[in-house]
């Protein structure tokens, strides 16, 4: 009998994805907000090396796997995340490494700051201050390169804490916001999901929680003490669109995490909140 129910696209981390009945839904914006080495970087290499190998765009079922996979990165070059990769994990899991799609936005980045030119750009000064002047803004370029990618993708903004620091405390805040809540909107229509990786505590709760009200779901990554002093990494699903009132039914809201080198990011252990 064939399945019914709507469509998922899968996170590609085994252990997670049949929590989520398949995956999460397409179109949906993903805040990744999580304490420092708590496991929100990982979580992110895991699912999208998982996905690039096998070759994406693969349909089984009420799945499909994205498109195409698009790492966009605001401060760091694609070598330093291909070797943070291919240093974190087995061999045999960055297979797919290079069908990934980069987008390296680090000198508009830097452009907007006091870092010398020839730390990030080979091109000279004259070169940097004409092309700085003919820049529509960071959030401008941000959105033409979206712009670019095909729609069915998984794209991840690596990351919204460098956004989100340049624009905090300025006027400019909202149009931060707003850029947020179009990705949030337009997405539906691309049918791509977004990553955003956020770093817990940066930013005051105010602006964390206008950023978790513009997306679709919430995972909350944190470490928690255990008996003997032993911290814990664990995961929380704080808020997801279609899929919350399923999660809280079943009491799967919170889950242990563990990160190995073989397997990448695991739950390993569903907890369940009573």
């Amino acid at each position: 009998m064939e399945t019914t129910g709507p469509m998922r696209m899968p996170t590609g981390i085994p252990s997670l994805d049949p929590v989520l009945e398949g995956g999460m839904p397409p179109g949906s914006v993903v805040l990744l907000l999580g304490d420092v080495g708590a496991g929100s970087q990982e979580f992110v290499y895991s699912s999208i090396l998982a996905l690039a190998s096998p070759p994406p765009g693969v349909q089984a079922g009420k799945t499909v796997r994205p498109g195409r996979i698009s790492y966009i990165s605001f401060t760091k070059t694609k070598k330093d995340i291909q070797e943070e990769i291919t240093f974190s994990f087995r061999h045999d899991m960055s297979t797919g490494l290079p069908s990934i799609e980069f987008f390296d936005l680090s000198s508009q980045y830097f452009d907007a700051t006091v870092v010398p030119v020839g730390w990030y750009s080979g091109t000279d000064l004259v070169s940097r201050l004409q092309k700085r002047a003919e820049s529509e803004g960071m959030l401008a370029n941000l959105a033409d390169s979206l712009n670019d990618i095909p729609p069915g993708s998984l794209i991840v903004l690596d990351s919204l804490t460098d956004l989100a620091t340049s624009y905090a405390g300025t006027g400019n805040w909202t149009d931060l916001i707003a850029l947020l809540r179009g990705i949030q909107r337009i997405s539906k229509q691309w049918e791509s999901t977004v990553y955003l990786l956020l770093t817990r505590g940066i930013l005051d709760p105010r602006q964390e929680l206008e950023i978790a009200d513009a997306v679709d779901a919430v995972l909350l990554f944190r470490w928690e003490e255990t008996t003997g002093a032993r911290r814990q990494r664990v995961m929380h699903i704080d808020k997801f669109r279609g899929l919350m009132p399923f999660l809280e039914d079943k009491d799967l809201v919170k889950f242990a995490v563990r990160i190995s080198s073989t397997g990448g990011f695991e739950v390993s252990n569903i907890r369940v909140v009573i």
